[in-house]
């Protein structure tokens, strides 16, 4: 009579690490992360062994050295004296403000466009796929060139606005001038300053003008407070409609929500408008944007634009045909069945590859070393890197400062694609 017993255990064997699915993958994982650090290591080692046979050390005290140069373009105080590490900033601030410029003409630019890319009228939609066709088919540094010397050749001077005939004259009210130097537009400034600084004397020498940092953080604040006020408004709106089908009208608790608490911290610091005027061989006050920055953002959203259609319309084109027949039956215009019917469903697959065109149009700026434009790759990572000698440290902060700015905007775009996926429930 015989009994059946268990098959006796096998012990563990190091060749299951290989031969074991069991095992296999987290044997891979581990070999790869130690080849990964032991070149980390190597890469680091050697980088330091040949810093010290140059003679060279590994510090970012450079930052605090006098930088001893201009730059033509800048929304914070700064001076030649004044440090390389605030020259770095006033780069970063310029190339923050392009991408944002950037960004919101080309999204605004590439939606009109990619929508009358589909017209039913022949001549518009040939006419967008020529400008579609041109400007992807061009290399950018070729457009914002020849931006640039359009904005330069065809622009008048500032000394064309003399005299009792002038031969230009400026716009909007007198309060805007467009020159081969760049625009002049009018800024606003504040008699009272939470910054306690002393307010000084306009050019007609009436008005008293001052402007503090904290100003503007303050209305900055307040506006947000004022959107997340829609926005819960917005909420309670969709609850009541969902409840009893009925959707209250409030467009102008909305937009006076929007409105009156920004108007009321401006009355209280005083906001006035002071408007660029012409002084010696150029103008003065206001805001001057130059000739590069606004070469390079035009040329920046123009070619961004141009892919930006292209996924709008596919996007559009992804949504069913019975969507847009539905709406007609029901008498909706066509007008409104693009904005309320068709652009809605086609946001979800429009976003994803709208956040590369946004990432790409970003590290493109870097290309306005190439029309003068003082943007961070000019100053961090170029004059800065020319005078010190620091060019390691230098192109380590400039990564840094594209891969955090990348980073931010990849986030930002994923939060609101998340926010246009459907809900399953």
């Amino acid at each position: 009579m015989s009994t059946l017993t268990d098959a006796p255990k096998q012990g563990f064997r190091l060749s299951q690490l290989i031969y074991d699915t069991r095992y296999r993958s987290i044997t891979i994982q581990v070999v790869a992360m130690v080849l990964m650090l032991a070149g980390f290591f190597w890469l680091i080692n050697n980088t330091v062994q040949n810093l010290a046979n140059l003679g060279k050390d590994f510090d970012f005290g450079f930052l605090g050295n006098p930088a001893g140069y201009d730059i033509n373009q800048m929304l914070i105080e700064y001076n030649n004296q004044m440090s390389h590490g605030r020259a770095a900033m006033v780069g970063i601030l310029n190339t923050l403000l392009v991408a944002f410029l950037g960004c919101i003409t080309a999204t605004i630019l590439g939606v009109i466009i990619g929508v009358l890319r589909l017209s039913k009228n022949w001549v518009v939609s040939r006419l967008m796929a020529v400008y579609v066709e041109g400007f992807r088919n061009v290399p950018l540094l070729l457009w914002i060139v020849l931006i640039m010397a359009i904005v330069n050749e065809s622009m008048p001077q500032p000394r064309d606005f003399r005299g009792d005939e002038p031969a230009a004259e400026m716009i909007l009210n007198d309060s805007v001038a467009i020159t081969n130097r760049g625009a002049y537009i009018p800024r606003i400034a504040f008699t009272r300053s939470l910054s306690g600084n002393e307010p000084v004397a306009s050019a007609d020498g009436l008005t008293p003008v001052a402007s503090g940092g904290i100003d503007w953080l303050l209305i900055l604040g307040v506006l947000a407070t004022s959107i997340f006020a829609v926005r819960y408004l917005r909420k309670r709106a969709d609850k009541i409609q969902a409840a009893t089908g009925d959707r209250p009208t409030q467009w102008y608790l909305e937009l006076g929500v929007l409105i009156v608490p920004v108007a009321i911290v401006l009355l209280l610091l005083g906001a006035t408008i002071v408007k660029p005027y012409l002084k010696g061989f150029n103008f003065a006050d206001g805001i001057e944007m130059s000739d590069s920055l606004i070469a390079l953002w035009l040329a920046l959203s123009l070619y961004t634009a141009a892919f930006i259609a292209e996924i709008v319309r596919a996007g559009i084109m992804a949504i069913s045909k019975g969507q847009t027949e539905a709406a007609f039956a029901l008498g909706v215009q066509p007008g409104r069945t693009m904005r309320l019917v068709i652009l809605p469903q086609a946001m979800r697959v429009i976003i994803p590859p709208l956040i590369s065109q946004f990432l790409n149009l970003t590290k493109n700026s870097s290309l306005a070393i190439a029309v003068g434009y003082m943007d961070v790759r000019a100053t961090l990572g170029g004059i800065t890197i020319n005078q010190t000698g620091r060019e390691l440290e230098g192109m380590l902060l400039l990564g840094a400062f594209y891969l955090a700015l990348s980073l931010a905007i990849s986030g930002l775009m994923n939060i609101y694609n998340r926010s246009t996926q459907l809900q399953e429930r």
